[in-house]
Formats: structure tokens, sequence, C-alpha cells
């Protein structure tokens, strides 16, 4: 029986399935009365208090065995025991209406995790995992249960399992673990992180994935493509014998990357840099051979709270990713990328038919000054600190750009004003997402000093599709011509002006692109940083020059799939890269 699921962290295991068969504790309502209050919520403190102890521990163990990059999620778990909008709603909760602890807490949880849950960006969307991790820690302390056992086997297993969580995968042994495979999650889940950092092969959002299998079968788990194979037979399992041989040479060959430039087979040198969410987002960028950031979504610093960070603290965690990548290293910084399906609970937006195409990003942040005018102050300052590049999202005028930089240039007069050192010429740029923008790039590259490609808007825009929506999801498609077309335009814009182009879209790291996009003359490329190393062997095999040919000629193909099909003709390096 062959399964397909999402490829979460690549590899190939191989074993017999263990069916992680976990009862959910159901949540009862108890009405308590008013004068025990104080003691429910005495008990819910307790609780938090015993698991703020019990991630501590968590969080050294795994920073001994993974790092303290992998580390940082179990201190963001313990900031949520912190957080007035989760466990403090909580404890008003059990005031006002008079309830036990589970139950208040239950409720929170739910509705913070439909908030996030219905989000449209895949790793906000995950976040819901994290408020579900620690929320069935705290219920297990108040209920006085123990935690299940992960390490328990005794020889190498398949795990199935309905999720597991940051804790759980941390707590994986890799020599009695060899795989896993979940039936919900995504990519850029915790868990699914955490197995690329261990290198343990797995398989996420596969439907029923538990129902299929029973413990003690034979399976095989294709991490690389998202394929799941129970009792295959004996030619298919000494088939995949040998793709891991060959999967497990060349992850050590891709290591010896790691400190490489970017450097292609005739000479020419790009930048491979990573897109990041947080300041310890960095230190995995970095691990990974990164030379740089080339995204950084600033709007996590503004989410999971209930107010609006400082000009101070935005100053300090914009300071700190320089302090990890190193002075000399790229970073670029998007400004405040809210709205759409990014939502502040302490922001009051306009309810709007369709938030995509409305009341977001810089149209959100020219309307809200003071709220910009903090970050822009914030990110000069900064810019005294490394190489800091500053960047406007969804840019569809020029009006839009120059007040943007009218707003940038009385910062820095306020900073003149007060003394305060910036970088006079730290360059400014913008996100290319919308197709207008790619239209006018000629004019814009006029006021610009570089363009990052964000294909990941850019063709839902182009195509108009919601990349979400199941029904017209086919539509969304990166190697269409039409994307392809707004994307020479871009990159060949930024080059008649002598400014330099980027990607930061998912399209970056996508190997079968990387070819089609140096052949277009693409100078810098961000990615997930899990993406870097295979980026960069890729490119180290290519000739610049052989591929600009290649480039034009898929322009003149007329379908998304017949240029995928030329460019994994062309270049049986990828298939190598993916197997």
């Amino acid at each position: 029986m062959l399964l397909q699921g999402i490829a979460a962290a690549s590899g190939y295991a191989i074993g017999q399935a263990f069916v992680l068969q976990e009862q959910e504790a159901s949540v009862e309502r108890a009405d308590i009365a008013p004068g025990e209050a104080d003691a429910e919520v005495e008990r819910l403190q307790n609780a938090v208090a015993q698991s703020k102890e019990e991630l501590e521990k968590i969080k050294a163990s795994t920073a001994a065995r993974l790092g303290e990059h992998e580390a940082e999620i179990f201190a963001t778990h313990q900031l949520l025991l912190e957080d007035e909008e989760f466990i403090g709603q909580a404890i008003a909760q059990i005031r006002a209406m008079n309830v036990n602890a589970e139950y208040a807490l239950h409720e929170v949880t739910e509705q913070l995790v439909a908030i996030f849950a219905g989000m449209d960006d895949e790793y906000l969307r995950e976040r819901a995992a994290d408020f579900r991790d620690v929320s069935k820690r705290v219920q297990r302390h108040l209920s006085g249960a123990k935690a299940a056992s992960l390490t328990d086997f005794a020889e190498a297993v398949v795990l199935f399992a309905n999720d597991l969580t940051p804790s759980d995968t941390a707590q994986l042994d890799r020599s009695k673990v060899a795989g896993f495979v979940t039936q919900i999650g995504g990519r850029t889940s915790h868990s699914a992180i955490m197995a690329r950092s261990m290198e343990i092969p797995a398989v996420v959002g596969l439907t029923d994935a538990m129902h299929s299998v029973k413990t003690g079968q034979m399976v095989i788990v294709d991490g690389s493509s998202g394929i799941v194979l129970i009792d295959p037979d004996a030619e298919t399992l000494a088939a995949y014998r040998e793709k891991k041989e060959k999967f497990e040479l060349r992850r050590e060959e891709m290591k010896q990357y790691k400190d490489r430039p970017s450097v292609t087979a005739d000479g020419h040198q790009v930048e491979l840099v990573a897109n990041i969410g947080n300041p310890q987002d960095a230190l995995g960028a970095r691990n990974h051979g990164a030379e740089g950031v080339g995204l950084f979504r600033t709007e996590f610093l503004y989410m999971g709270r209930d107010n609006f960070p400082s000009e101070e603290e935005q100053y300090h965690a914009y300071t700190a990713v320089c302090q990890t990548m190193g002075a000399e290293k790229p970073i670029v910084i998007r400004t405040l990328d809210i709205g759409g399906d990014k939502e502040l609970s302490y922001l009051e937006l306009p309810k709007e038919m369709n938030p995509f195409l409305g009341y977001r990003a810089i149209r959100l942040c020219l309307d809200r000054k003071d709220l910009f005018k903090t970050q822009l102050r914030a990110i000069l300052r900064a810019s005294a600190h490394g190489n800091i590049k500053l960047m406007y999202p969804m840019i569809a005028t020029i009006t839009e750009l120059r007040a943007a930089n009218e707003l940038l240039a009385e910062a820095r007069q306020e900073l003149d004003a007060e003394g305060v050192a910036y970088n006079r010429e730290m360059e400014v740029g913008i996100m290319i997402e919308v197709p207008a923008a790619a239209i006018a790039a000629d004019q814009l590259a006029e006021e610009v000093d570089f363009f990052s490609i964000g294909t990941n808007d850019l063709v839902q825009y182009t195509m108009a599709a919601d990349r979400m929506n199941q029904q017209v999801s086919h539509l969304s498609q990166p190697f269409h011509p039409s994307v392809l077309r707004l994307i020479k335009m871009v990159i060949d814009a930024a080059h008649s002006r002598g400014k330099w182009a980027g990607m930061c879209g998912e399209m970056a790291g996508n190997l079968k692109a990387i070819p089609l996009l140096l052949g277009l003359g693409l100078d810098e490329f961000s990615m997930s940083a899990s993406s870097v190393l295979p980026a960069r062997v890729l490119l180290s095999r290519l000739d610049r020059e052989a591929m600009k040919p290649l480039a034009e000629e898929a322009l003149r193909l007329k379908t998304a799939e017949e240029i995928q099909y030329l460019v994994v003709e062309r270049i049986p390096a990828i298939q190598e890269l993916t197997i």
C-alpha cells in the first residue's frame, strides 16, 4: 500500500511500525462557588510553575543534544506560559465564569488555536501546535497524569502518531526511532523542523495514517517525497535500501559545502541567504551555511502578546541577528507585514471582504505613522551594528514607496537631532509581490537599492488563485510562463539601473527553479535554512552561461508542466539531489 503525505524531513526510514495510541483526555466543565476561584487560580498557577520547570529541563537537554537553536522552541513555550492573552486569560475566565481551571484553560486554548489555524501563512498556522503543546503540558500537571514515554522501544521503529509535539520530538532517540509519520502538521511545524535538525526522516499531514497500518508491519518512510509504503515487496525494499545508502552519502557530501561560497561551475558567485521569523532562527540559518538573512519577517515580534513591541525591544532583536550572523553578513529586514491572515489582538482592523487585497502591510503602516516610525527608528539604530538592509512589503505604486521613504527621512532627522548613530548608507529596497510593481519595475528601480521577489504572493496575485483554496490550488504555479516573465522583467529592470535582485519566496529554494533563476540573472536566493546546502551543491554543478539559453527556451513554452519537464530533463543533478 502506498500513502502520500507531506515531505517534512528528507531521508529514508525502513523498519517495523509502532502506532502510538494516545487517549485524548476530555475536559469537563465544573462550576465552582465564587469563593473557590482563588484556590482554582492557585491550582492553575502551580501547574504553570511545574510546566516551566519541566520545560527548563527539556530545553537544557535539547541544547546539549541538538544545539541552542533547536532548544529555543522551549524558551518560546516558557514565554507562552507568561502570556496574558493565554494563561492570563484563563485566570480571568476562572474568575468571570466561576469554572474549574481545566475548562478555562481548554476554552482559551481552543480560541487561540482557531485563530492561528485559520491563518493563510503556513508558518503562523503551524504555531497553533505550540499552544496545544503548552496547554497539554499544563493540563497534565493539573490532573497529575504522567507523560507517555517515546524511548522504550526494543529496536528502531517507525513511529505513527496523530501528532508529535515539539517536546515529543525532542525526546526521540535516533537509535530507537528510525522515522515518524503524523496525521496532521506541515513542513513548518516545530516537530518537522526538529526532525530535520535531528535528521530523522518524517512525513506529516497523512490523514488516516494510523488506521492504515498496524504495529509490527514493515514500512518505508520516504521523507524526501512524502511517500509511506506499507508491507513493501522484496524488490521495493532492496531499491529503497539502495536509495537510503546513496542519500546518506550525499548528505555527508553536502555538509562539506557548509562554509564554502555559493559559486557556479563557471565561477559566478551568488548569495544564498535564509528566511527567518525571529532572532533565534538566525542561529539555525548560520548553522546551515546561510550567507546572511534575505528576509526577516518582523511581524512575529508583534504577535503572541498584548501590546506593540517598543523601539528598544525591536532594536535589540534586530541587533541580536547581526551579532549571530556577523557584522558583515547582509540582513534584510522587512517592515511590518500585518493584516490579511495575520492579525493582532490589540490592533483593531476593519473586517474586509477580501483582506489579502485590503488594508495590510505598507498600506497599514502608512496610515499608522506612529507605529511605522517606531519600527523605522529601531531598524536604523540597529544598522550601526551590522549590514542591515531595509525592505518595504507589498509596494504597488511609486507613491507608496515615496511616502515610506519620507517617513524614513523623518526618522533619520530625529536620530540626527538626538545624536544617535546609524548607517547613513543603509540600502532600502522593496518586495515585488504585486503584479503592478513587477510591470513598473523599471520605474521603481530608479528609486530603490534592490528588489526582492516574493513569489508566494506574486504567484497568487498573478494567477488570481488563493493558494489555500483547494479548489483552485492547482493554479498556484510558480513555473507558469506568466510568472517567469514577470520575474525576468524585475531582474532586468534592476540590472539596467545597476541594482541587485533577490528572491525570498518559496521558489528560491526549489531545486527545479534554481537553474531557471540563475539563467534569468537572479543575484540572491533566500530560502528556508534547511534548503541552503542542497541549493549550494546544485549551483556548484551549474554553468551560469549555459543556464541563460535554458531560461530563454523555458520562456517560450506554454505551460508550467512543460517548463518543469524541460529543466529536469536538462539538469540530471536535480534528480540526484532529491532522491
